[in-house]
């Protein structure tokens, strides 16, 4: 058995606030530190031991606070700084700790660096701070060059005297320019700031994405390059080797937690060197079909990459970026390889929270850490049918509604009652800043609290499991022989976990006892699509 360590990234269950959705408490429709102070016995209540909050920052919010202005600054949407440090300060005396967001790749176009380079010429000091540049054509009409927006249409912008400059994402987050070393002084002063307060780790944002070939050469869109004039230069690893340092010179262990898609597994452990990020997200699990080979597959080759370098493993299911994987389980194809977002594809609702339940305990189950994004434990849906004049996100306005974006995974959550606004905001608030639907009714964390079979119910047994049984979190694990398209694996010397991916119940081994099941159990047969827990000895 592996004992706890002070080391609570490699074994925490994190829990994700996206700040705009979870709680209102000052009744403007939108969320705000009010609520989430006036939540927070829910979450201990839950079983997380740390929340990982989106950008709290101040901003003008073109991308959901991922465009920001001032680092040191709480947006006046969600409270202030001093509500903040009180809210640190609540977290911590309930045994929670506390990640935020910070967003190196980009600032908002309202920053003063970018306004004071707006305002300077070409080639000056304050240009030099982002990726300004000559257009080409007879007079410098078109963009430096080919580069695509991740948010849809060209990556540049041009500006009233000629020039052009990067976003890689929307035109209101211009790049900045990581060779310059202003830049890398700022980020490690926002760090300090932050720890200074008694953050305990830092989520960073399109971790891969900050340094850019200098020559800004074009490449075929069709294809990956190797290497990529934006995605996973080597140039990386020496800013976060500069983060590491500030991390580490707290007495109080303080965390990195890098945002990093990339497929190569050995370059994404690249980042998880001990002088670099403690831990990263593992997007391949969060994208993978429900099938037994292919997340068997992914775990190992997830393993394996990070026993190399030392780091813990982590495992996440659904994020603020990507459709809820309850919608995803419930569709003829339960991958993301034929995109993240759809329109109202056919969903069985029913089968995907089935199949999301027995993917919350296998998660739970597994070596590392787990990320919850806010609403998993009440079994949310994707809500596919927003409409139109009321979606806030730029990738459905810049791609002209061609992709749906991702508010559907930003609904504000319901807490209590049988109509909108569901508890989120206090009584004759104004209304959500996404709507919710009526269905949600009986999904409300109220309406679960008294249901022993509840989705909520679920999460609070097995988070309880997860924090008391010692060989769960950090440590080893090891495969057992089980069934075609049933995966099964032990955690120490008496825990085993089962998950039945086949098309027919099956038979339960010896074992002791049954902790928790993803859903009842008739005797000691497994159902199909159904995990459980078993004390073997």
């Amino acid at each position: 058995m592996t004992p706890r360590t002070t080391d609570w990234w490699r074994h925490a269950a994190i829990y994700q606030v996206y700040p705009r959705s979870f709680a209102d408490g000052n009744g403007d429709g939108i969320g705000d530190l009010a609520g989430v102070r006036s939540r927070l016995d829910y979450l201990q209540h839950l079983g997380i031991e740390a929340i990982w909050f989106s950008p709290w920052y101040l901003t003008p919010m073109a991308d959901a606070g991922y465009d920001v202005t001032d680092f040191r600054q709480i947006d006046p949407r969600f409270g202030t700084l001093a509500e903040a440090e009180k809210l640190i300060n609540e977290a911590h005396e309930r045994n929670i700790r506390i990640i935020v967001d910070v967003v190196p790749n980009h600032v908002s176009n309202e920053h003063a660096w970018f306004t004071a380079a707006l305002q300077a010429t070409p080639g000056s000091p304050e240009r030099d701070l982002f990726w300004f540049r000559d257009g080409r054509g007879t007079n410098g009409e078109l963009p430096p060059n080919e580069w695509q927006s991740i948010f849809g249409g060209s990556a540049w912008t041009r500006v009233p005297d000629g020039q052009w400059y990067l976003h890689l994402f929307a035109p209101e987050q211009p790049d900045l320019n990581w060779r310059n070393p202003l830049v890398r002084a700022e980020y490690e002063d926002i760090l300090r700031f932050w720890f200074d307060r008694g953050v305990d780790g830092i989520r960073v944002d399109s971790a891969a994405m900050c340094s850019k070939d200098p020559d800004l050469p074009d490449y075929d869109h069709s294809t990956f390059p190797s290497p990529h004039p934006y995605v996973d230069l080597d140039e990386n690893h020496d800013i976060y080797r500069g983060w590491r340092a500030v991390a580490d010179s707290y007495p109080d262990p303080r965390a990195l937690i890098g945002e990093v898609w990339l497929a190569d597994p050995t370059r994404f452990a690249q980042y998880l060197r001990t002088d670099e990020l403690h831990s990263a997200f593992n997007f391949d699990f969060l994208g993978c079909s429900w099938d037994a080979t292919a997340l068997r597959t992914v775990i190992d080759q997830t393993l394996a990459a990070h026993v190399g370098v030392g780091a813990p493993s982590t495992w996440v299911l659904s994020n603020h970026d990507v459709t809820r994987h309850v919608t995803r389980y419930g569709r003829p194809d339960t991958s993301t390889a034929n995109g993240i977002r759809q329109y109202n594809p056919v969903v069985d609702e029913d089968l995907g929270r089935v199949r999301a339940r027995a993917a919350a305990l296998l998660t739970m189950a597994l070596p590392g850490a787990v990320y919850i994004y806010q609403g998993e434990e009440l079994g949310l849906p994707e809500v596919e049918d927003i409409p139109a004049d009321r979606r806030d996100d730029p990738i459905y306005h810049r791609t002209n509604g061609a992709d749906p974006g991702r508010d559907g995974c930003r609904v504000p959550l319901p807490w209590s009652g049988t109509t909108e606004p569901y508890g989120f905001s206090p009584e004759a608030a104004a209304r959500p800043w996404l709507p919710q639907p009526a269905a949600w009714a009986q999904l409300t964390a109220a309406a679960q609290e008294t249901d022993p079979d509840s989705v909520l119910n679920l999460y609070r047994q097995a988070l309880a499991l997860r924090a008391t049984e010692p060989a769960l979190g950090d440590g080893p694990m090891q495969w057992i022989d089980s069934a075609p398209d049933v995966l099964a694996f032990t955690r120490g010397e008496t825990f085993t976990c089962i998950i039945n991916l086949s098309g027919t119940p099956i038979r339960l081994p010896d074992h002791a006892q049954i902790l928790v099941s993803s859903r009842p159990l008739n005797q000691d047969v497994l159902p199909v699509d159904t995990s459980v827990w078993l004390r073997t000895a």
